[in-house]
């Protein structure tokens, strides 16, 4: 047995990290040490969960939500790497892993393992995600499905990890939030084995990826009305940046994107194979629309008394404590390849081309017909402009910069597959353009 220590640092103390406080609560509300009584608490930043439009199918509860508030801890859980340790058998790994002492385990043969301990750091929080329920992990997240929802039943295969992320946030000014592959488990241990992507970098350190990574894209002129989507990389589990595999679960790495770091900013997306994540930053959120802005919105669009041009009846969007059930008798259609807006009819069935297409009465084209659904997600929009678009075919209705920013932004799926998708239900895009301006007939009198 062969143990090294890095004589230039001392061994690690790590009783910070067994307060109770610091084993990963759901961080929604509590107020960091410098709050006073009755002020709001420090906010990093909001984790949003695509394809939700604002709440879990089930309901928002506890750890598993849609969307989720990382604040300032009362106490510092942070961790940073210490000791890097080279063993001649991975029987030792037991006696490092322990709940009281962070590490990271490379399994580089039978005989040949390297351990990294970690330890406290005092000038960060460290936020977990992953598709476990354990205490450990403060977002619990579960794949969604095209469509919108969770994926269900015995037969779903999750290829989100147990312990998927790290996000680790400074606990000072300007508050600099870093995304990490891996989460650390129960006996807070990050373990790579023998067949997972690892490496020893050029300073003579180890770095690896996950076994379906964790990718990242930041777009191009941050999260507003000039935004474009950006390109997308993988994240390794000490926060460097490369170019994406061949696939998935490819064993080789990518290339080594120096220029780009793992700093989230606002608007990033995070990658999970298999449910992705927006990152808003406090500042960004307060340029998106507020949920009584998106209800002013609709209580507007209906008060124009639009009006189905065959039918004649008035339409009004329903209100969102209805909940997405069956469509209301007011309640919106489209068609969705040219954007004309009617009341629901039985009429203009393509059934030789799906029970979905029909042929619209006023310019003939033939495609999806579908109710129209607000965008009830304030976080996912880019601008409280008015709802004037629809994601085809779903029919999701936000501003035109909102719908053009998402259907131009591919979101992966599978192992190497990219689509773009509706931000509120995940549905994938079809058509030309992916959205559709409504148009909509006001009333005759």
């Amino acid at each position: 047995m062969v143990l090294e220590g890095n004589p230039e640092v001392g061994s690690p103390r790590t009783s910070d990290l067994q307060h109770p406080e610091n084993q990963g609560s759901c961080v929604l509300s509590s107020p960091g040490e410098d709050a006073q009584p009755g002020e709001e608490p420090i906010k990093y930043g909001e984790l949003i969960v695509l394809g939700y439009n604002g709440c879990l199918a089930s309901g928002d509860k506890g750890r598993r939500r849609s969307r989720l508030a990382l604040n300032r801890r009362p106490h510092a859980n942070g961790v940073k790497p210490d000791v890097m340790h080279h063993i001649s058998t991975p029987l030792v790994s037991k006696a490092l892993s322990n709940r009281g002492q962070h590490s990271i385990s490379y399994t580089l043969s039978r005989s040949h393992s390297v351990i990294v301990e970690y330890t406290h750091d005092s000038d960060t929080d460290m936020f977990q995600i992953g598709r476990s329920t354990e205490n450990m992990i403060d977002f619990v997240v579960t794949d969604t499905s095209p469509g919108g929802g969770a994926a269900e039943g015995p037969s779903a295969q999750s290829t989100i990890s147990r312990y998927a992320c790290r996000i680790l946030c400074d606990r000072r000014p300007p508050y600099t939030a870093r995304i990490y592959a891996a989460g650390f488990d129960a006996s807070s241990n990050i373990f790579l084995g023998e067949r997972a992507a690892k490496w020893r970098t050029p300073d003579g350190l180890m770095d690896g990826l996950t076994t379906n990574g964790v990718l990242v894209m930041h777009p191009a002129g941050g999260f507003s009305e000039d935004s474009a989507p950006g390109v997308w990389r993988e994240i390794s589990v000490c926060g460097n940046v490369y170019t994406l595999r061949d696939s998935r679960s490819a064993q080789q790495r990518g290339k080594l994107v120096e220029n780009e770091s793992n700093v989230l900013q606002d608007g990033s997306l995070i990658d999970l194979c298999g449910a992705t994540l927006l990152w808003r930053t406090p500042a960004g959120l307060l340029r998106a629309p507020t949920l009584k802005q998106l209800e002013a919105q609709r209580q507007e669009a209906n008060a124009a008394r639009p009006q189905c041009p065959v039918g004649l009846s008035t339409l009004a969007f329903p209100s969102p404590a209805r909940g997405r059930t069956a469509p209301d008798k007011q309640q919106p259609w489209v068609y969705v390849r040219c954007g004309h807006v009617h009341g629901y009819h039985g009429w203009g069935c393509r059934r030789e081309r799906g029970p979905q297409e029909r042929e619209c009465p006023l310019c003939r084209l033939v495609g999806p017909y579908v109710p129209l659904w607000l965008g009830q997600e304030a976080g996912l929009c880019l601008d409280p402009g008015p709802p004037s678009h629809a994601f085809a075919p779903c029919g999701h209705v936000c501003s035109e910069k909102t719908a053009r920013y998402w259907a131009q932004t591919p979101l992966p799926h599978g192992t190497h597959a990219f689509h773009a998708a509706c931000p509120f239900c995940g549905t994938w895009l079809t058509g030309e353009h992916g959205c559709v301006r409504l148009i909509f007939q006001g009333p005759l009198d």
